[in-house]
């Protein structure tokens, strides 16, 4: 595949830290998810806010997130610790969760899921170089795949919480945020107690005052820059979830069924994340990407011009779908790509690309929403992910370049000999 050759067929060893900050997502995610499920038709039907704002609320929150990321990034590479930063995320995170019961405005809204968000994108960069600090190359698609399979069980789980909780709470909305909360203490508990500080191999820490002092772009292979091209379009085509709720709810979803969208969602998303991760690491990631962006061709087609509320669903799990080939392996890819004393910058910088795009991105769905509605809205995401498609395969030969010996995590073996395309063995 692009970064190596064929993973051994012996069973893929996942270490204890990949699963455990899984299962953290796992009770982060739930938590978010009840609260997300209700927060478009909170703020669209019961606030009076307009599609476009909802834009870009949940663009500035997805992008500050995701902006956040390269300073962790950056600070996790200069301490060679990752583990305090990622309690520091979740912890804001689990703080802010009070403020959407409480809140009595959109703008108060809009403040819980900005600073929410800034918490996700402190944790967010340290937490995926951790994973690829931990797992050997050959097994990254695997342990990407299964972190995600366990967030996506908290974004399967959270709406339909949230569903059982209206229904048997009489739709007491606030009810529902406040219990919404738990999960979320449940999360740092779990990450506190669990979660061990990998041993540095010597190729972390190496950077000294400033942490953005001394950036030079030729720290980075061009495959990386490359990748970081082709993430901006990615995140182009594909804007915020809110748009998958706010479909159903104009297509005549009743409000305590709404939910049920990111259930369907996330049920095809877990279902493909940790299979598509393993079968990244014995074929080419760029073309399992390409085939995403088919998948999402698809969805928006569907969610486009879908005549009934059943293929509205089906467009929804199709969405899913795309989400379970793509996500883990752009995370894989970054690791893939990036020097190993740079990890966290890259991830960072991965994900600053991402979140200034998904800014843009919600502001032009939402204003294309607000305009035309949801046909021209989809249609344009089909036709950007053709786009995205061609691209991630005309990168498909593109190998990343050999590694030193400290490339290799620190936990896997020594090999006799390794593949060609590897790193030497350490």
């Amino acid at each position: 595949m692009d970064a190596h050759g064929p993973a051994p067929r012996s069973a893929v060893r996942i270490p204890r830290n990949v699963w455990i900050l899984g299962i953290v997502s796992m009770f982060m995610d739930t938590s978010s998810e009840m609260i997300h499920a209700l927060l478009p038709v909170l703020l669209v039907g019961t606030l009076g806010v307009s599609a476009f704002a909802l834009g870009l609320i949940e663009g500035v929150a997805e992008g500050t997130a995701s902006i956040t990321k390269i300073f962790s990034g950056v600070l996790s590479d200069r301490w060679s610790r990752r583990k305090p930063l990622i309690v520091l995320g979740y912890g804001l995170a689990a703080l802010t969760k009070p403020l959407f019961p409480m809140a009595g405005s959109a703008m108060t809204v809009f403040t819980a899921r900005f600073l929410d968000r800034i918490g996700k994108g402190i944790r967010g960069a340290p937490r995926d170089a951790l994973v690829a600090d931990e797992v050997a190359p050959e097994h990254r698609g695997a342990a990407y795949g299964l972190r995600q399979s366990l967030d996506t069980i908290g974004g399967f789980a959270g709406p339909l919480i949230a569903v059982g909780l209206m229904a048997l709470l009489a739709f007491d909305l606030h009810h529902v945020l406040w219990i919404a909360c738990i999960p979320a203490l449940l999360a740092v508990s779990t990450l506190v107690i669990g979660v061990r500080e990998p041993a540095a191999d010597g190729s972390r820490g190496a950077t000294r005052g400033n942490p953005l002092a001394g950036f030079h772009v030729a720290d980075y292979p061009r495959k990386f820059w490359a990748l970081v091209t082709l993430v901006v379009l990615f995140t182009l085509m594909r804007f915020s979830e809110a748009f998958l709720v706010l479909r159903a709810s104009e297509g005549g979803l009743a409000t305590k069924w709404v939910p049920l969208t990111l259930v369907v969602m996330s049920a095809t998303y877990l279902l493909t994340a940790y299979p598509a991760g393993k079968l990244s690491d014995r074929m080419s990631r760029h073309v399992l990407l390409a085939i995403g962006c088919v998948v999402m061709v698809i969805a928006d087609l569907l969610l486009a011009f879908a005549p009934s509320m059943p293929w509205v669903f089906v467009g929804i799990a199709v969405w899913g779908v795309h989400m379970g080939l793509t996500e883990g392996l752009l995370s894989a890819l970054t690791a893939d790509y990036a020097p190993a004393h740079l990890r966290g910058t890259a991830f960072g910088l991965v994900n600053l690309a991402r979140g200034l795009m998904q800014v843009l991105a919600s502001a032009v769905a939402g204003g294309l929403w607000t305009w035309s509605g949801p046909s021209l809205t989809f249609g344009v995401g089909a036709a950007l992910a053709v786009l995205t498609g061609i691209t991630s395969l005309s990168m498909r030969s593109r190998r990343p370049p050999q590694m030193p010996a400290t490339s290799r995590p620190t936990t896997a073996a020594p090999t006799a000999a390794a593949p060609p395309a590897a790193p030497p063995a350490g």
